[in-house]
């Protein structure tokens, strides 16, 4: 703590005293922060703000002036290109992170990550091996949102698009131009095979077990971390930086993963047995170590799509 706290007890007792936390973008669904926020304010005695829990990444930033945050929860790219914006803080399980999805100076890390997968109903259809399947006769397909505008469907876009572990915007947006002009690329609600993240096709796997299965392919192992962040000019500085400790606890991190999250610190909490290996063995099978876009990567694929994405399928 070298924030003029001292040790986690005065960081907490600093926090009760400030009696609120500002979070945004969190919503309960999603990764179980639902019970993480319920957890984290029974835990403390502090009131939880959820602001604008379906706000994007970019949102993010653009609604802190006005909403004031005290904690963000943003794409890798996002936190990068705004890390003059967050106030630097190492948690205390700093070591365990990774270190490329953490900034050395304590600006931002990764808490949990996540493997783009196709879930899939398996009475209409058969387990797809790869994401070419898809253009079989009885896949009828959805993204998670518009790929121009919802990062975890642009990252479905390009996990289709790997090949050898590189991306080519230009593969993925054809094969979903062709679904397209099949009819075949519909809206999640209306699909029986939808390309998103695996934590959420494991979520909905788990709530009809025998009606939705999911499965990463082999040859597009496509991950992704979620970035948190202090905000500078957190109105409840203490409470951000408890909130952040929390998230990093063995207790945030297996909260994290009954989500279906992937843990940032699964690898050491495993040699240390304060993992939770039950809920570890319903993950989806992971293939092998994550393919990790990099942001010249993030960034050429945004752009073809832009320019390519709306003539593909007619």
């Amino acid at each position: 703590m070298k924030e003029g706290f001292g040790d986690l007890e005065r960081l907490a007792e600093a926090a009760r005293s400030e009696g609120a936390l500002n979070v945004i973008a969190l919503p309960r669904d999603w990764v179980n922060y639902g019970e993480i926020i319920d957890t984290f304010a029974d835990k403390y005695d502090i009131k939880v703000n959820q602001l604008e829990p379906g706000a994007s990444s970019t949102r993010q930033i653009e609604a802190a002036g006005q909403l004031k945050p005290d904690v963000f929860d943003l794409t890798l790219d996002v936190a990068v290109a705004n890390a003059a914006r967050f106030a630097p803080y190492k948690v205390q399980g700093w070591l365990d992170l990774p270190d490329n999805v953490k900034d050395p100076s304590g600006a931002w890390y990764a808490a949990y990550g996540g493997y783009m997968s196709i879930g899939y109903d398996p009475r209409a259809v058969t387990a797809p091996a790869t994401f070419t399947d898809l253009v079989k006769p009885g896949y009828t397909v959805a993204l998670d949102g518009d790929p121009l505008r919802s990062a975890a469907a642009f990252e479905g876009v390009m996990a289709a698009s790997l090949q050898n572990g590189a991306p080519d915007p230009q593969r993925g947006v054809q094969l979903f131009g062709r679904l397209r002009q099949q009819g075949r690329l519909t809206e999640p609600a209306k699909a029986n095979t939808i390309v998103g993240w695996d934590h959420l096709n494991a979520a909905r796997s788990a709530m009809q077990p025998g009606a939705w299965k999911v499965t990463i392919p082999k040859d597009a192992p496509l991950g992704d971390y979620h970035i948190q962040a202090i905000n500078k000019d957190a109105p409840h500085p203490a409470a951000a930086r408890l909130w952040q400790e929390f998230i990093f606890s063995d207790e945030g991190q297996n909260l994290l993963q009954k989500g279906f999250a992937r843990p940032v610190r699964a690898e050491a909490m495993l040699m240390r047995r304060t993992l939770d290996t039950e809920q570890a063995a319903k993950l989806p099978v992971a293939p092998g170590p994550p393919v990790l876009l990099t942001i010249p990567q993030l960034d050429a694929g945004k752009s073809y799509l832009k320019r390519e994405w709306s003539k593909s399928g007619g």
